[in-house]
């Protein structure tokens, strides 16, 4: 059995630096709050403690975990906060030592209330409990595991809930790419033209438009933004913003005043290889670095790779094809989301769990994919390219200087976003039936490859550039 996984998990918005480690602790605090309400056990708690452990211990503080759960308590929404809202809140619950919920309830909440316990729980490599007291005694203790991207789970959280993906559910249910592309071959559509047919089975056509416009123009706002932001990254290192100098050497003195009119300045600008390559890494560098700064960006699959696949779909209008629209748009996030649904069903988008193979790589196999189709490749060259681009992302560490998703993070994704163009490009010239390696081949082959690799080098800050470069020289 499978388990549907909608685009709209696969793409989410949400604020900054990571998924696993910002937004996965900020949903589990929502929830763990919201069952105690339905608990009845909310009016009674008068104390409570939070136990990090494992990946999220050991980087918490430079994802800003802590961060994170003291927003999720206070029961601001990542996707629609106001990114000025969510320092306010912070500080002012740090200043003031206790918590307001809505309603009025107040609870002592003090830095030592977050405990970072170095030792991982068996279920995952991102755990966290919470424990809530009423007169020094305990009266909830509920543990949750963020599984990357933004997902969370309990270890004994069954599956009942959650949609089986089967003929009766749904009219093309997908766990392997395989199975993607014989259903594409037999009844002569797209990927994408499959994934919005089972879409279809949850919400309207209408829906879904309008979902998918608020992811891209979350997208081109976290460039747009990033593009036109100058100074250095909070946390420390003392990075100094790239997207900024580069974005005034492309655009030099052309004219806009919003982003849908950026695109039509960039459309106007010179298209030789190295402006190119320029261009797609300044749409990469400027999306992360928006995010290292607790912006609000689209997850894709993850916020430590966010700026892959909105760097190599901007490519795509801009260099590409300049009458591009949202309906190009529409098929380069359909076809994404499902590639990313196939690598999380069958190995890992956590990089607590897998290396950056599984942030990086996973966003880069998303985009060649997309970009393939929007090329004119069938269903199985689109395929090809997602296995030419993680094939060469295998075995890639998740080594992150202080704990920060800076360092060598954002210009991963420009990486990332440079090999998806190159393996669409290289797939579009093949035939995918003389390819020796298949998709799935490639997924289980990422998925042993996590499985050995050491834990020093699955985002714990205990190994690589982590290590041989410290913070303090930095």
């Amino acid at each position: 059995m499978s388990q549907f996984i909608s685009v709209f998990d696969m793409l989410k918005i949400g604020v900054g630096p990571s998924s696993s480690h910002t937004l996965g602790p900020w949903r589990a605090a929502e929830q763990w709050i919201r069952h105690l309400k339905e608990n009845n056990k909310f009016s009674l708690m008068d104390a409570i403690q939070v136990d990090l452990y494992g990946s999220l211990s050991l980087t918490g503080k430079g994802h800003a975990t802590d961060l994170a759960i003291l927003l999720g308590f206070s029961e601001a929404d990542p996707e629609y906060i106001p990114i000025e809202d969510v320092f306010i809140i912070v500080d002012r619950i740090n200043e003031e030592e206790e918590i307001l919920f809505k309603g009025g309830k107040r609870i002592p909440f003090y830095k030592k209330s977050i405990v970072f316990n170095k030792e991982f729980l068996p279920f995952h490599a991102n755990g966290i409990t919470f424990s809530g007291f009423c007169n020094g005694e305990e009266i909830s203790t509920e543990t949750y595991y963020s599984i990357g991207g933004g997902f969370i789970v309990q270890e004994n959280d069954h599956l009942e809930e959650e949609i089986e993906i089967n003929k009766k559910n749904f009219p093309y249910p997908i766990n392997r790419a395989i199975q993607l592309e014989e259903y594409c071959e037999k009844d002569h559509l797209s990927i994408s033209e499959v994934v919005h047919l089972n879409e279809l089975e949850l919400n309207s056509a209408e829906h879904i438009d309008k979902e998918l416009h608020r992811i891209w123009d979350t997208m081109l706002e976290s460039m747009y933004i990033g593009c036109h932001t100058e100074g250095r990254l909070p946390g420390g290192l003392n990075v100094k913003r790239r997207a900024f100098d580069t974005h005034q050497k492309l655009i030099k003195d052309t004219s806009y005043t919003n982003p849908k009119e950026w695109i039509t300045a960039i459309r106007s600008t010179e298209v030789k290889f190295r402006e190119i390559l320029k261009w797609v890494s300044c749409f990469a560098l400027s999306v992360n670095e928006v995010n290292a700064a607790l912006g609000r960006v689209v997850t894709a699959p993850t916020n430590g790779s966010a700026g892959v696949i909105p760097a190599v779909l901007m490519y795509y209008m801009v260099i590409e094809n300049h009458e591009a629209d949202f309906s190009h748009v529409k098929k380069f996030l359909l076809t994404a989301g499902e590639i990313g649904s196939i690598f999380k069903k069958n190995a890992t988008i956590s990089a607590a769990m897998g290396g950056c193979q599984a942030e990086i790589g996973v966003s880069s196999a998303m985009a060649a994919a997309a970009l393939t189709e929007l090329l004119g490749g069938t269903a199985a060259q689109c395929l090809s390219a997602a296995e030419i681009a993680m094939e060469h992302h295998l075995g890639l560490t998740c080594d992150p200087i202080g704990g920060l998703v800076q360092v060598p993070c954002i210009e991963r994704n420009s990486m990332g976003a440079i090999k998806a163009i190159h393996a669409a490009e290289i797939a579009l010239e093949t035939d995918p039936k003389e390819a020796l390696v298949h998709l799935d081949s490639v997924i289980d082959t990422m998925w042993e490859t996590a499985k050995d690799m050491n834990k020093n080098y699955k985002e714990t800050s205990e190994g690589g550039l982590a290590v041989t470069v410290r913070i303090v020289d930095c």
